[in-house]
């Protein structure tokens, strides 16, 4: 089998070219046979990678096929109601759907009103609602669990997954524990750094572990892990012109074929980055009267979005959201994104090859936002600001530095894009489905 062995603490992957053939049926519930001789997703006959996080072998994911004589795939997801999870989960479904031709997907949500309640079904995917099993009030966590658990007990016996996909968060530990008892197949996708206690604790069991970070195979067992990268939503990987993208966005505003328009665009999050939402709104009102060729697409966060347009007075370069849901758009206008450091955020400006300043969460489980930012600030360029450092002063300067200099803009662009991952999805899915044929060529 194939190896690459690749230096870097950055995002790793190899995205092999793709190829289609047949998927034969299956006289087993659980699992798609596929035809043989089929390379396997398996590193059980190359060195396995040890716990640096300088040096990892990356195995190749295998060729599939599909045709429509094959028997369906069912595929049961779960994370927690955040972009990175989500986001990673529709991407992974996709790319499944790409591969095989009678696919079935269920996402173990939270419910409604939630992130995960519209974000899904706008995706076409379906959501089974479940419980939060970690109550703010600790005595009752056991209970919670309980119950959440048996939740996911009842919806994946109904559906009958082949396997189960943890993207990480709260609901993906009661939901794999139940995946555990049914005897579904399990596997991890860790978006981040540093893994969640979920995450750790669905690697014991999982039967392979997709990594975002070079630096997160340290935290389970070497042998299962596969660092592909994060998976990126396909829409981010169609073109789009920048001129179309902020005609979208200003279509009264940008005069078409206008050269010298600059586009900012701040990235609050689904729940809301207080302390960047803070800081534009004490920068944005001077900055876009000093630079007459600025624009700020601002997304407040659906929490902070009533209060910031309290706030904000109304400006003709200045377009308020509290949720972008055509993220495509977005990132093809702008020239400088400002942005906390979610894993998934990352990648996703890693994709777009756009230049970042990132505001890293201080209180993120493990700190896994501090330690993305500063191996972006390392692979990518981007400039770092703790919240400590961040003012509307030091947020003004770090903009001005990026969108003053078309060479640094150009480089860091240049850097963003030379380490993305865009077929990190694919790869995976490719190794969700050789896994199956090793369950039922047994």
């Amino acid at each position: 089998m194939a190896m690459v062995t690749h230096l870097s603490p950055s995002l790793l992957s190899l995205p092999p070219s793709l190829h289609r053939r047949s998927l034969l049926p299956s006289h087993r519930r659980r699992a798609v046979l596929l035809p043989l001789p089929l390379p396997l997703c398996s590193n059980q006959d190359s060195p396995s990678p040890t716990a640096s996080s300088d040096t990892t072998i990356i195995v190749p994911p295998p060729s599939l096929d599909s045709s429509s004589t094959s028997p369906p795939l069912r595929v049961a997801f779960s994370g927690t109601d955040n972009g990175s999870h989500i986001y990673s989960s529709i991407a992974i479904a996709d790319s499944l759907s790409l591969l095989h031709p009678n696919p079935h997907f269920i996402f173990l949500s939270p419910p409604s009103p939630s992130l995960s309640s519209t974000s899904i079904p706008s995706a076409g995917y379906t959501i089974s609602p479940i419980s939060n099993p970690f109550p703010s009030f600790f005595l009752l966590l056991p209970i919670a669990l309980l119950h959440s658990t048996v939740s996911c007990l009842f919806s994946l016996s109904k559906f009958k997954p082949h396997v189960f996909v943890g993207t990480g968060g709260y609901l993906s530990l009661p939901a794999g524990i139940a995946a555990f008892i049914l005897g579904i197949k399990v596997v991890v996708q860790e978006q981040n750094s540093s893994p969640g206690i979920e995450s750790r604790v669905l690697g014991s069991f999982a039967e392979r572990i997709f990594l975002g970070f070079n630096g997160c195979v340290k935290y389970f067992h070497k042998e299962k892990c596969m660092v592909y990268g994060n998976p990126v939503r396909v829409s981010l990987k169609k073109y789009t012109s920048k001129a179309a993208a902020r005609l979208h966005f200003f279509p009264s505003s940008i005069k078409k074929g206008e050269g010298e328009t600059q586009v900012i665009l701040v990235l609050g999050g689904p729940t809301g980055a207080s302390a960047v939402n803070y800081t534009v709104l004490n920068m944005y009102a001077d900055m876009l009267t000093e630079h007459k060729n600025r624009y700020i697409i601002w997304q407040t966060g659906p929490d902070r979005f009533s209060e910031m347009e309290s706030l904000v007075r109304r400006h003709k370069r200045l377009l308020l959201t509290p949720f972008l849901h055509e993220m495509d758009l977005a990132y093809a206008a702008a020239d400088v994104v400002v942005s906390r450091a979610g894993a998934m955020t990352c990648t996703e400006i890693l994709a777009t090859g756009k230049p970042s300043i990132l505001v890293p969460l201080p209180n993120s489980p493990n700190d896994h936002q501090t330690k993305n930012a500063y191996i972006m600030a390392e692979v990518a360029g981007s400039k770092v600001l703790t919240e400590d450092e961040l003012d509307s002063s030091s947020l003004e300067i770090a903009i001005d530095e990026i969108l003053g200099n078309d060479k640094l803009r150009e480089e860091m662009s240049e850097k963003a894009l030379s380490v993305a991952k865009p077929h990190a999805s694919m790869d995976i899915a490719k190794c969700i489905l050789s896994l199956l044929n090793v369950s039922a060529a047994k």
